[in-house]
């Protein structure tokens, strides 16, 4: 999607922030001894209760309000019977549609803050993050996003997932173009950020693997062996300066938009 009007701004920062208080009120309850299935309907109920409909299940039929994966599960984890236990790495990602307008965003974090190794990889993961969005705006090319999170990776002795994007479009559907925004630096991609444009930005950094692999269930995605994946994700909209962050309860970012 690409940002034409003050409505289209209006409408995308509702939805950004509908999804972050999401998360946030569904990181506050989390218990240990509780499901991932009773965790999901925390977020379920918060979404209808401001008019939102989740995404993945609108646009996947997929079997829950929210993505919930645990330890070395990566993404897409579908909400069931399993209790969270005390040490386990959580992942909650949330995408909502409010009135036509999309929204993605995630987080990665421990119940409890169980050592400073996971700690340091959801933080990490988390400023790899900001210092994307820090470094894009119009005219920037769309793979300095895939070499600046192998960068900072390295930096930190991490390394991303090479099969799972990094970033996508999304804006007016959960997953529209640009497609195919790779974790790693692709000197072959010649597309350019402009203004208006609408992404979701998610770094994966991880212990050890590089690669993901599908469940039986058909949806979650874990890495073949005992390392750990952190994932933090936020949308955005791409402007002459710095982006405006939509899935933030305040963002601290001005937006410009195109008056077409």
């Amino acid at each position: 999607m690409t940002v034409e009007s003050k409505n289209d701004v209006d409408g995308l920062k509702e939805v950004g922030r509908i999804v972050a208080l999401t998360i946030s009120e569904m990181k506050r309850q989390t218990r240990v001894g509780m499901t991932t299935q009773e965790l999901d309907e925390i977020g379920g109920q918060f979404l209808r209760r401001h008019g939102a409909v989740s995404a993945p299940q609108s646009t996947y039929n997929f079997p829950g309000n929210t993505c919930i994966s645990i330890n070395h599960e990566v993404a897409h984890g579908v909400p069931g019977n399993r209790k969270i236990q005390e040490g386990d790495l959580i992942n909650i990602d949330v995408s909502a549609e409010l009135n036509g307008y999309f929204a993605d965003a995630g987080q990665s974090f421990q119940i409890p803050m169980v050592g400073p190794s996971l700690t340091r990889l959801c933080l990490r993961t988390q400023d790899t993050l900001m210092k994307v969005i820090s470094q894009l705006r119009q005219g920037v090319k769309m793979n300095e996003i895939g070499r600046i999170i192998q960068s900072e990776a390295r930096k930190s002795g991490y390394k991303v997932i090479m099969n799972l994007c990094s970033s996508h479009g999304v804006g007016k559907a959960l997953h529209e173009k640009p497609d195919d925004i790779l974790p790693f630096y692709d000197p072959n991609d010649q597309r350019v950020l402009e203004e208006g444009l609408v992404i979701a930005v998610e770094p994966f950094l991880t212990t050890e693997a590089q690669f993901v692999d599908e469940g039986p269930d058909g949806w979650t995605l874990s890495v073949p062996d005992d390392s750990w994946c952190a994932q933090h994700e936020h949308t955005l909209i791409i402007t002459k300066d710095q982006p405006m962050i939509t899935t933030v309860d305040r963002s601290p970012f001005s937006v410009v938009y195109s008056n077409k």
